[in-house]
This record gives C-alpha cells, structure tokens and sequence, in this order.
C-alpha cells in the first residue's frame, strides 16, 4: 500500500485525523493511568516521535508513538524494566524534566485504522519508527510488544507463548512477533507488569459487559491475561505482560 509517513511535528494538522482514526483498542485499554497523563505529553513535548501515516488521498491510515529515555542512568543499568510501557513512559518524562541525556528509544504504540489491517502497514510504521531512531543518533530502539495473537491463549503463561517458534523457519508463533523479528529486532524478555489497569467492578461492566459479580478470574475480550475481579471489595485489575523486544540499529 502506498503511504507516506511524517512526525507530528512536521504535520501538526494531522493531530485530529490521528486521534479520530478507527483503531481496535477494546475499551479498558484506554484507562491506563500512566497513558492518561504520558499521551498528552508526547504529542506536546516531544511531536517529532509521533509518526502518522497518511494514503493518497490524505487519509491518516496508521499512527506511531515512540518516547526517548536514559535506559543507563543511574539505577537502572541497562536492564529492560519488568514494568515495560508503564514504566518507560515514567522514565521518559522524568527524562526530560531533569534535562537527561536519552540514550535510547522505546516503542509505544503502532495502530492501524481498523479496516486496513493485513496491508503491511505494521511494518511500515514499525521501519518508520527504527530509520526515526537512527537518524536521531539512536542506537538502539526497544519495543514492549503486545503480542497480538495472546489474547486467544489468556491462560497461557507469557513466558512460554513469548518464546514459542514456527518449526517450519524458527521464527515467532505470534504474528506480532514475526515482524519485529524480521525487521532485525530480537526477543529479550517477558515484561510481567507492563500496564496496570484499576477500577472499581462497575466501570469493568460498563467497559465489557459482564457481570463481575464473583470473586476470581475473568476473561475479557481482547485482554491477554484474565482480569482479577474482586467483587467483594467492589474491584477489579487487570495487570497486563508484555514481551521485550530489542532492535539495533
């Protein structure tokens, strides 16, 4: 398919279009609490690691959020964080604020207007994002993937679906997975907290629903793992695993 890409802040006129652009997130992935606060800042502080892709006809067809961020600092010592997306957003403002010299770029969303899915516009985005990088002076881009086959296996332990290859060429079971790998990126590590989502039983049932009228397991549309409902203290959390894919670059 024939798209031309740009950051935000080369088209800022695109920032509507972007938001308003069909995409299939289910609704409980919209209140992160992290994301409430690091979306606004991206598109404000840093528009030149937001990417948006527009068709022939001017139609903003994909979108792409990246945040730079002091993988070495202090403290933190090179290691990708068990807290994946939450926490590289965390790190990436307070990066900025404290005026931190980045050294590396984290991926943090690739979404595709829903009725183009199957086009390869992943891929597009995805390269779009690591020639970004590079051309910064980045070495490095990492990206806590959320599989997208996973949520078909919610009870399935990330770390044995992560890992789990194609006997027929060795790459990546998930179909998410295969095109980080074969852009060059390599799977690291299972991130087992990587977005926490906390609301009281009743926003849960206005987002999907169901009851979550029991104490247990639930399993939602769309979510990897099953949410945790507490009905008995009028609460439920989904804590969500993500896998840690590096790229050099």
């Amino acid at each position: 398919m024939d798209v031309t890409t740009h950051s935000l802040a080369e088209r800022p006129d695109l920032m509507d279009a972007m938001w308003r652009m069909p995409h299939t997130w289910q609704p409980f992935m919209m209140h992160d609490p992290v994301s409430d606060v690091a979306y606004g800042w991206m598109v404000d502080e840093i528009p030149e690691f937001v990417r948006v892709a527009v068709d022939g006809a001017g139609r903003v067809v994909a979108r792409a959020f990246s945040v730079p961020f002091a993988l070495r600092a202090e403290g933190r010592g090179g290691t990708l964080p068990a807290k994946g997306w939450d926490q590289v957003l965390l790190w990436a403002m307070q990066d900025r604020r404290a005026g931190r010299t980045p050294d590396t770029v984290s991926a943090i969303e690739i979404s595709i207007a829903r009725d183009l899915l199957g086009h390869g516009l992943s891929s597009v985005m995805l390269g779009a994002m690591r020639d970004a990088a590079r051309e910064a002076g980045f070495a490095e881009v990492v990206a806590p993937v959320r599989p997208n086959g996973k949520h078909l296996e919610p009870h399935t332990p990330m770390a044995e679906y992560a890992f789990r290859t194609r006997p027929e060429d060795g790459l990546p079971h998930d179909p998410w997975l295969r095109v980080h790998v074969r852009a060059g990126g390599v799977v690291d590590s299972v991130a087992p907290a990587s977005m926490t989502i906390t609301d009281s039983v009743e926003r849960w049932r206005e987002w999907t629903g169901l009851p979550f009228d029991v104490d247990g397991p639930v399993e939602v549309a769309g979510a990897l793992v099953p949410v945790r409902c507490e009905a008995s203290q009028g609460l439920a959390v989904y804590v969500e695993p993500n896998v840690w894919v590096r790229h050099p670059l």
